[in-house]
């Protein structure tokens, strides 16, 4: 599996383990000390041998390119910041299928409901499920809708960021 980090960043960590097998290091111990797999470090050494320092380069991922361009992901962002009543509905929580025409009204591209919480976790968010609200006398949920909201706590929608602590947001609805 591809590591979630940037080419550069890849290209630089070859590049150390070419330096470090020059030093005479044997390739398990160079493994160990970058933390991968000894079998890539051979291939990494295999293609230094074959391309020289051309072999060790970084290349992007090959793929579906995203519909959303990282600019139009940060604005995505700033929206569901927003809350969706500054988004012209009139509930105080998001719903997948609300993004989904949010996103089909702002950036003029279709997203699928089910794929929208893996877009908004690329967006650093974290989705759960709302506590269903049952009625006192029947133990039924009260309504679809808010079984299907994104993120509350008491009475505020929290988008919370993965990528650090210090980036947690609570938005007041």
């Amino acid at each position: 599996m591809r590591p979630q980090r940037s080419p550069a960043e890849l290209e630089r960590q070859r590049i150390r383990a070419i330096e470090l097998l020059q030093c005479d290091i044997p390739v398990h111990v160079v493994a160990e000390r970058l933390g991968v797999d000894r079998r890539s470090v051979r291939r990494w050494k295999r293609a230094y041998r074959r391309n020289g320092r051309e072999g060790l380069r970084g290349r992007p991922a090959s793929g579906r390119p995203p519909k959303l361009t990282a600019a139009r992901r940060r604005r995505l962002v700033r929206l569901v910041m927003a809350g969706p009543e500054a988004a012209g509905y009139h509930t105080s929580l998001w719903t997948c299928w609300q993004i989904v025409d949010l996103i089909r009204a702002r950036f003029d591209v279709v997203y699928h409901p089910d794929h929208v919480g893996r877009l908004l976790r690329a967006c650093g968010f974290s989705l759960q499920r709302v506590a269903r609200e049952t009625s006192p006398i029947t133990r039924r949920p009260a309504s679809t809708a808010s079984r299907t909201a994104i993120t509350v706590q008491s009475q505020c929608v929290t988008l919370v960021k993965t990528t650090s602590a210090a980036n947690r947001a609570t938005v007041p609805i």
